[in-house]
């Protein structure tokens, strides 16, 4: 691999952007395909794909072969609230490979007994955000149900492109949580990305049922949305 190659796919890395590096088996030759070019490209099929599942594959074009080397950010998933649901979803979270953090200023509910081996924030979410540095590859989730936790974190969200944002509570509650997040600037558009009432509509009951209905809401929005998403960051 030639050294600027091998320093503009490093660039990308640590700026968590997903790119594609393709090969050409019989020739050797290799590019760079970021997200944001991938629509562009003679391969944009096969890129989206690439994007979308995460992994690598060989393609075969007529008699040539191309290696897509997928390097995809670990998807992260950021709670508001270390609530009861947030203990069932943490884990859960984890074994469906997402590096979890949950952000809660309230230190009787956020201890490290709670929740054992989670990165754990006890600081507002003003504070605790910006320093996690949220991307198009990080979910957030509020489920605090109080408002000065939660609505800074949704308009963060919403404004680094997070891929999936969802919040907890009634219609009622979300109709009065959008009147506020308006007055804060927040475009209409913007508003209806956020995922409320939060999960699937499998009539969730428990505390862990409502869990399993965001993880897999989350993991649903994280697969199927093209990898164009980081043009909105």
């Amino acid at each position: 691999m030639e050294l600027a190659l091998l320093e503009a796919l490093n660039a990308e890395r640590a700026a968590r952007r997903a790119c594609v590096l393709v090969t050409e088996i019989g020739r050797g030759r290799q590019r760079l395909v970021r997200s944001a070019e991938a629509a562009a490209d003679p391969l944009a099929e096969a890129l989206a794909e690439a994007f979308r599942t995460g992994r690598s594959f060989m393609l075969e074009l007529g008699n040539e072969r191309v290696f897509l080397t997928v390097q995809v950010p670990s998807p992260r998933l950021v709670i508001t609230g270390a609530v009861h649901i947030s203990q069932a979803l943490a884990p859960m979270a984890r074994t469906a490979g997402f590096d979890v953090t949950i952000v809660d200023p309230r230190t009787a509910f956020a201890t490290p007994e709670r929740f054992p081996d989670v990165d754990l924030r006890a600081e507002w979410p003003d504070v605790a955000l910006p320093a996690l540095a949220l991307d198009p590859f990080t979910a957030l989730a509020a489920l605090t149900h109080d408002p000065k936790i939660d609505d800074p974190a949704l308009a963060e969200a919403l404004a680094r492109g997070c891929f999936y944002v969802g919040a907890l509570g009634s219609r009622k509650t979300h109709a009065a949580r959008l009147e506020r997040l308006a007055a804060r600037g927040i475009g209409r558009e913007a508003l209806a990305r956020i995922h409320a009432p939060i999960g699937l509509d499998i009539g969730a009951a428990s505390s862990a049922e409502i869990a399993v209905s965001v993880l897999a809401q989350l993991v649903g929005t994280l697969r199927r949305r093209p990898a164009e998403r980081e043009q909105a960051a």
